[in-house]
C-alpha cells in the first residue's frame, strides 16, 4: 500500500473503525476490535463495486464447489439489508437457533453451513433498517459467536461498494487471505470494480483476483455464446491494477433458473461449458489462497 492511502500527519481523527486503512495502519493497533477467536483456514471476501453484477451468485456457486471438492466451508452473507443466499440454496424458509450459548448454521450439506441475516427476519419481506453501529455487533455474532465448528474456508458475501460491512470484517476476521472482485465486461462496472480494487489495497489486503461475471450469454437453443455486455473487462481491468484474473462466467439463463429454484447451478448442470467455468475459477482461487 503505498503511502497515499495511510491518514496525514494531522488528518487523523482517530477513529479507527471507519477507517479505510484502519486494518492496516500500526497507529490503528490499539483501538480496534480484537480478531474473532473461530477455527478457520482462509478467509475469503466476495465484493464488488456495484451492485447487479451477480456477486452472491458467485459467491454462493464458489463456496458449493469448494464443499464438492471435499473442503468445509462457510458462507456468511454479510448483505444485511438485501440477503439473498438463503433464497439461492432453498433455505429461505430456516431460522437460526442457538446451543449452549452459540448460533447454529443452517446446513446446506455435510460440508457446507450458512449464516445470513434473513434467518433473522420476521417474514421474508421485512425491511432491516440499522445503522452501522447495529451492523458492526451483528457481524461480530456472526463471526464468533456462531458454532462454525472448524473450516477449511469462510466465504463472506458482501453487499456492493466499501460500506460498513466491508470494514468491519476486514477488521473482525482471522486469517483473511484477501478479496475477489466480482465484475461484469461493461465500462460502467469496471470503473466501480477499480474502486474496489483500490479499497481493498487500502485495507491492506491482498486482492485475490477478479471474476468477470455475464462475459457472453449461453443461447439456450444451440449453445452458442454471444456478447451482450462486452468481452474482456474484467481481464483488462486485472492487468492495469496487476491483479489476478480468475476466469470468465458466461450469463446463462440456467444459472438465473437454478437461483430462482433454490438449487444452486453447480450442482444441477454438470459439465456444461458454465459449469466448467464455475469450477475453473474455483481452482485457480484455490491454486492461489493455498499455495
Amino acid at each position: 500500500m503505498s503511502d497515499t492511502n495511510k491518514p496525514t500527519p494531522g488528518s487523523c481523527d482517530n477513529n479507527c473503525s471507519s477507517c479505510p486503512s484502519g486494518a492496516s495502519c500500526p497507529s490503528a493497533a490499539g483501538n480496534l476490535p480484537p480478531k474473532a477467536d473461530i477455527d478457520v483456514k482462509h478467509v475469503i471476501l466476495v465484493l464488488s463495486g456495484k451492485g447487479g453484477v451477480g456477486k452472491s451468485t458467485v459467491a454462493v456457486n464458489l463456496a458449493y464447489a469448494l464443499s464438492n471438492h471435499g473442503k468445509q466451508v462457510g458462507l456468511l452473507d454479510l448483505d444485511i439489508h438485501g440477503p439473498n443466499v438463503p433464497k439461492m440454496l432453498g433455505i429461505e424458509d430456516h431460522k437460526l437457533l442457538a446451543d449452549q450459548n452459540k448460533i447454529v448454521p443452517v446446513k446446506v450439506t455435510g460440508s457446507l453451513q450458512v449464516v445470513s441475516m434473513a434467518f433473522l427476519l420476521p417474514e421474508k419481506h421485512a425491511p432491516v433498517i440499522w445503522r452501522g453501529a447495529m451492523k458492526s455487533g451483528a457481524i461480530k455474532q456472526f463471526l464468533e459467536d456462531t458454532a462454525w465448528g472448524s473450516l477449511d474456508y469462510l466465504v463472506v458475501d458482501l453487499p456492493p461498494g466499501t460500506g460498513d460491512e466491508a470494514l468491519t470484517i476486514a477488521q473482525m476476521a482471522p486469517n483473511l487471505r484477501g478479496a475477489v472482485i466480482v465484475t461484469t465486461p461493461q465500462e460502467v462496472s469496471t470503473l466501480d470494480s477499480t474502486k474496489a480494487i483500490t479499497f481493498v489495497e487500502q485495507l491492506g489486503l491482498k486482492v485475490i483476483g477478479v471474476i468477470e461475471n455475464m462475459s457472453g450469454f449461453i443461447c439456450p437453443h444451440c449453445g452458442e455464446e454471444v456478447d451482450l455486455f462486452g468481452k474482456g473487462g474484467g481481464e483488462r481491468i486485472a492487468q492495469e491494477h496487476n491483479v489476478p484474473f480468475l476466469g470468465s462466467l458466461p450469463l446463462d439463463p440456467e444459472v438465473r433458473k437454478a437461483g430462482d429454484e433454490g438449487r444452486p447451478f453447480i450442482i444441477r448442470q454438470k459439465d456444461s461449458q458454465t459449469w466448467k467455468a464455475v469450477d475453473t475459477v474455483m481452482e485457480h482461487l484455490v491454486s492461489i489462497v493455498e499455495k
